[in-house]
C-alpha cells in the first residue's frame, strides 16, 4: 500500500481526551529557552502519513507524523524517538512544541541527531454512520505486554525506514508519552528493552487500567533491566476506579529507586495535564539521552534479595550441542557437575561436562530425562516404562511403571508422578507406595535439601502452586499449596516447568517470566531474567554446582551464579530457616 507523505500543515490533528489545554494557559510552569524558537537553530521538518496496514492491530488506521533535524543528511542511521498520541505531541503552535524543543537540543550537542515518529493509536473505522468506530488506545496503551513494542518496530518503523535511515540499536531509541501513552512509553522497555531503552512518561497511567498496578512489584522482584527513564507526576493528580495516578507513579519512582534503575521522577502539584510536562520536556529528553552514545546498562542497587545470588556481569551462555541438535524440555546434573541433556526430539542424550564440553552419551535413548540417581545412573521415562542408564550410556534395568516425572533421594527412594496426580514413592527393586496428588501432567519434582519435603511443579498451563509433601515413614503425604509463583498480568498460569533448589533452601522454578527464586517460606523474592525463549528444564551443575542451566527456545544455556546448588540424589543438608 503506497503511504501519502504530506506537509504537516495538511494533516488533522487528534488530540487525547485529557490533553485539550490551550497554550495561553501556561503559566505556573513558565518554559524555558529550549521551548522557545531560536532564530540561530536549524529547523527541522514535520511530514504526515497515514498508516492502515496494521497486522498486529488488525482493521486500525492511524495518523503519523514525522520529524527529520536539519542535521539528518542519511550518511549513516537516526536514532529514534517515538511520541505517543502523535497528533497532540507534533502540534509546532501547540502546548509542547515538541519540534522546536527537538531543534535546539539537537543543535546544543544534547540530543544525538533524531528522527522522532509521532503516531496516534488506532482506530478501527464504524461500519456505518449509525455505528461508534473500535478506539483502540487503551488496547495498545494500558496493556502491560510486548504487542505495542513489537507493532513500532516490526511495523511502522520499518514503513517510516523505507524513506529514512534509522537505527535499529534499541540504545538509540527512546519513547515519549504521557497519560495511557506514558504507560506504554514504559510497557515498550520492560517488555522488550532489546527494542527500546530509553523512557519519557509523563501523569503515566500506572493505575489498574489493564494491569499497570502490578508494576511496582515486579520491578522489584525482577533482575533490573537495560533502561533509563524519567517520570513526571503532579500531585493532584485524578483518583478514580482504576487508582490513584500519584501512588501509582509513587510506587514505580520508589521501585525504580529500589532496584538501582537510572530514574528521575519530577513531581509537581498539577492535575491530569500537560502543563507541568510541556515545560520539563527539554529536561526529559536530556535525561533520556544523557550519556549517549554509550550503551544504557543494567545497575543493580543490591537491595534486592536477587543481588545475593546473582553473580555480577554474568549473563546467559548458550552452549552448542552440535549440529542441528534441538535442546529438549528436562535436565539433570550429577554430583561431578555433569549435565545432562536431551535433543529435542529426545533421541540423543548428551554430557555437558563442567567446562562445558559436549559429548553424545547416547544416540539411541528414546525417552526424555528423568532423574540422576545416588547410583550414578540416569533415569530415562518412556511411554510406559522407566529405564536406568549407565554412564556408558547402555541401557540397564527397567521398571513397568507409567510416570510423567520422577526424583531420586539420596537413600535410593524414587518418587514419580502419574498421569493421573498420584504419587508413587519406594525403593527402584520394591513395590511402590500409592498416594494421592493434585497435580497430574506435573514436569518436574524435586526434594527438598533436607530431603523431608517433595515438591510437585505445576503443569505449565495450569495451576499456580507448587506443591510441598511431607515425607514420612508412612509415605508422601500432608500436601499443601506452597511456593506461590509470579504469573504474567492477563495469564491464567505461570508456565512453570523445571525446578532446582540451593543451599539456602531457596526453590528456583523455570517459568515464562523468568527463573523465580523462592524463599524456604515460598515467596518469590527474585525473578532471573531469561534467555530468549520460554524456559523449561533447570537445575544446577557445572564448577561446584555454582551454574545454572536451562533450556528455552530449544536451546541449552547455563550462568554462573553465587549460589551453590543442591541435587536431590546427594546426601541431605539443612538450609537455614526464612526471614518471616
Amino acid at each position: 500500500m503506497k503511504r501519502k507523505w504530506l506537509p504537516v500543515a495538511a494533516s488533522v490533528l487528534l488530540l487525547a481526551p485529557w490533553a485539550r489545554m490551550p497554550a495561553s494557559a501556561q503559566t505556573k510552569y513558565p518554559y524555558g529557552p529550549d521551548s522557545q524558537v531560536q532564530e540561530s537553530v536549524p529547523k527541522g521538518e514535520v511530514s504526515y502519513f497515514k498508516f492502515a496496514s496494521s497486522r498486529i492491530y488488525p482493521g486500525t488506521e492511524r495518523d503519523c507524523w514525522v520529524y527529520v533535524p536539519k542535521q539528518y543528511d542519511g550518511t549513516k542511521p537516526a536514532c529514534v524517538l517515538v511520541f505517543n498520541d502523535g497528533g497532540w505531541y507534533q502540534d509546532r503552535n501547540g502546548q509542547w512544541r515538541t519540534p522546536t524543543v527537538l531543534d535546539n537540543l539537537i543543535a546544543k550537542g544534547e540530543m544525538p541527531v533524531t528522527i522522532a515518529v509521532f503516531v496516534n493509536p488506532g482506530v478501527v473505522p464504524s461500519a456505518n454512520p449509525n455505528a461508534l468506530p473500535r478506539y483502540n488506545r487503551s488496547v495498545e496503551y494500558d496493556s502491560v505486554d510486548d504487542t505495542y513494542a513489537r507493532f513500532l518496530t516490526q511495523e511502522l518503523l520499518p514503513e517510516v525506514g523505507k524513506k529514512y535511515r534509522l537505527t535499529s540499536d534499541p540504545n538509540g531509541r527512546a519513547i515519549c508519552g504521557a497519560s495511557s501513552g506514558g504507560i506504554a512509553s514504559f510497557t515498550a522497555a520492560w517488555t522488550r528493552p532489546d527494542l527500546f531503552r530509553r523512557v519519557v512518561s509523563f501523569i503515566g497511567s500506572f493505575t489498574d487500567l489493564r494491569g499497570g498496578h502490578t508494576y511496582p512489584t515486579w520491578i522489584r522482584k525482577s533482575e533490573p533491566k537495560p533502561i533509563r527513564v524519567f517520570l513526571q507526576e503532579g500531585s493532584n493528580d485524578q483518583d478514580i476506579y482504576s487508582g490513584s495516578w500519584f501512588i501509582g507513579n509513587n510506587d514505580v519512582a520508589a521501585a525504580l529507586k529500589f532496584a538501582g534503575y537510572a530514574v528521575e521522577y519530577v513531581v509537581g502539584d498539577g492535575g491530569h495535564n500537560g502543563e507541568h510536562g510541556a515545560a520539563v520536556l527539554p529536561d526529559a529528553l536530556r535525561f533520556a539521552w544523557k550519556g549517549y552514545p554509550a550503551p544504557v546498562v543494567a545497575t543493580p542497587s543490591g537491595r534486592q534479595p536477587i543481588s545475593s545470588v546473582v553473580e555480577p556481569g554474568e549473563t546467559w551462555t548458550a552452549i552448542p550441542l552440535g549440529g542441528e541438535a534441538l535442546a529438549g524440555g528436562n535436565l539433570a546434573a550429577d554430583p561431578a557437575g555433569n549435565v545432562y541433556v536431551n535433543d529435542g526430539e529426545e533421541k540423543t542424550l548428551y554430557r555437558v561436562a563442567p567446562d562445558g564440553k559436549v559429548t553424545v552419551l547416547s544416540d539411541r535413548i528414546k525417552g526424555r530425562i528423568g532423574a540422576f540417581g545416588p547410583d550414578g545412573k540416569l533415569y530415562v521415562i518412556r511411554s510406559r516404562e522407566v529405564v536406568a542408564v549407565g554412564m556408558d550410556g547402555k541401557e540397564g534395568e527397567k521398571r513397568r511403571i507409567e510416570v510423567v516425572s520422577l526424583a531420586f533421594a539420596h537413600d535410593g527412594t524414587m518418587y514419580g508422578l502419574t498421569e493421573d496426580g498420584s504419587v508413587l514413592s519406594g525403593k527402584w527393586a520394591e513395590t511402590f507406595r500409592q498416594g494421592v496428588g493434585e497435580h497430574p501432567r506435573s514436569p518436574t519434582l524435586l526434594l527438598s535439601p533436607d530431603q523431608s519435603l517433595l515438591f510437585v511443579a505445576p503443569p505449565p498451563e495450569e495451576g499456580k502452586y507448587v506443591l510441598s509433601y511431607r515425607i514420612t515413614a508412612a509415605g508422601v503425604g500432608d500436601g499443601q499449596r506452597y511456593h506461590d509463583l509470579a504469573t504474567v498480568y492477563g495469564h491464567s498460569a505461570p508456565f512453570a516447568h523445571g525446578m532446582a533448589a540451593d543451599t539456602d533452601g531457596w526453590l528456583y522454578v523455570a517459568t515464562e517470566a523468568g527463573v523465580q527464586m523462592l524463599d524456604q517460606a515460598g515467596r518469590v523474592n527474585g525473578i532471573l531474567l531469561p534467555p530468549p525463549g520460554i524456559p523449561r528444564g533447570l537445575t544446577f551443575g557445572g564448577p561446584g554446582k555454582n551454574y545454572l542451566y536451562v533450556t528455552a527456545g530449544g536451546k541449552l544455556y547455563r550462568r554462573k551464579m553465587r549460589a551453590t546448588g543442591v541435587l536431590s540424589c546427594e546426601p541431605p543438608i539443612k538450609p537455614p530457616g526464612p526471614r518471616l
